[in-house]
């Protein structure tokens, strides 16, 4: 019974990361409807990654001593409201409210939901638990992007709000009625976040998490614009590849948790590194062979999604008594590093006119990630980290 309730969670998590993850798919339709440039649409996603970075942690801590169910509830009623206001919107102020809306109480439910899972099942079930829940977010790429896409051309892109909306009411209405009851945490003294704020290594490897999902950023905000205008793909073309990009991402993911246990967390991180920034650089290269320009898309979200299980297990193991924290402060780095990104790459295609230039500034700034990470290895007084450290950590 208990794995059902976690399978639930990762519905709900499937749900409020599509809303966050379609955006992209869509960007140039929502600008085109709203008749603003595909620079001012990529900021909806900046504002739903502050809103997610800034918000969840100031809402998760004043809600920590409250029953999860209780939350879980609250966070899906308040986006399923934001749902309802994308749908009804017909002007970019009232889609970027709803993007923080939806940005917001999609991070309360996701750190809850994960919350919930480690109360929910036996330690030694935990990380197949909490991998589960995260796998509702790898097949929101796989799955809620492309299918988005197809909505979007099929009934108009305000429509996938309605059926998010509609399908976490679903979600909701069964949390209430059938998940049991958990109570909530203590909240973490500030004493504590100051002791994991004043770890050198923690503290570089948080500037590794923000220069990389920066870069990224940069570069998946308009892989859509990217898709269409430089390789050349139709829009029905690009929702396949979006498909083809998530499987890719989902065989990162499990490729990276294998490969750390045989070659070690910093390895894999620094190889993993070095590969996206490399192809990040080659990609405007090939951008008159759409083949190979299709082909290093591929390796850089392979490369992304092989690299984060190691950057997780880097961290777990520099604060193996604050995890959580650490983990946690991660997940708002990530946000403002994805929106800092963004915001950046509207700058990067006002200036050139053209999206074709974004790989390189996403290149140059993950190579800031990746020195950084260096840094993260001087630190620790350590040049990799053994298989057989790494495994109690699988």
């Amino acid at each position: 019974m208990k794995k059902l309730y976690v399978y639930l969670l990762a519905f709900g998590v499937f749900f409020t990361a599509t809303s966050e993850l379609v955006v992209s798919g869509i960007l140039n339709v929502i600008a085109e409807e709203l008749h603003i440039s595909t620079a001012l649409a990529g900021q909806l996603i900046t504002a739903y990654s502050l809103a997610f970075a800034i918000g969840t942690p100031i809402i998760v801590s004043f809600t920590s001593r409250m029953e999860r169910k209780q939350v879980l509830v609250g966070s899906l009623a308040v986006f399923i409201l934001g749902c309802l206001v994308s749908f009804a919107s017909a002007q970019y102020a009232t889609l970027m409210v709803s993007r923080m809306i939806l940005g917001a109480s999609s991070g309360v439910y996701l750190v809850v939901a994960l919350g919930s899972v480690a109360k929910l099942v036996p330690a030694d079930k935990m990380g197949g638990a909490i991998g589960t829940v995260i796998l509702g977010f790898s097949s929101a790429m796989v799955l809620g992007v492309p299918i988005g896409i197809a909505i979007a051309g099929w009934l108009g892109w305000q429509a996938i709000f309605l059926i998010l909306g509609l399908f976490s009411l679903l979600v909701m209405v069964v949390i209430f009625r059938r998940f049991p009851k958990i109570e909530g945490d203590a909240p973490v003294s500030f004493k504590d976040q100051l002791k994991v704020l004043g770890n050198l290594v923690i503290v570089s490897g948080l500037f590794l998490t923000f220069f990389r999902e920066s870069g990224n950023s940069v570069m998946f905000t308009y892989l859509t614009p990217f898709l269409q205008s430089i390789l050349q793909m139709k829009l029905s073309t690009v929702g396949m590849l979006m498909l083809v990009f998530g499987i890719f991402g989902v065989i990162g993911s499990r490729l990276g948790g294998f490969v750390v246990d045989k070659w070690g967390v910093v390895r894999m991180i620094l190889i993993g590194l070095a590969v996206h920034v490399v192809s990040l650089a080659l990609l405007p290269l090939f951008s008159s062979l759409p083949a190979i320009g299709c082909l290093l898309i591929a390796v850089i979200v392979l490369a992304m999604f092989t690299t984060a299980p190691a950057i997780q297990t880097f961290f777990i193991q520099q604060a193996p008594q604050s995890a959580n924290l650490v983990l946690s402060l991660q997940t708002s780095i990530i946000h403002l590093g994805l929106a800092a990104g963004a915001g950046a790459g509207g700058v990067m295609v006002n200036a050139a006119s053209t999206v074709l230039y974004n790989p390189w500034l996403a290149s140059l700034i993950v190579g800031l990630g990746l020195v950084a990470a260096l840094a993260c290895v001087s630190l620790s007084g350590r040049n990799d980290a053994k298989p057989a450290q790494n495994k109690k950590y699988r």
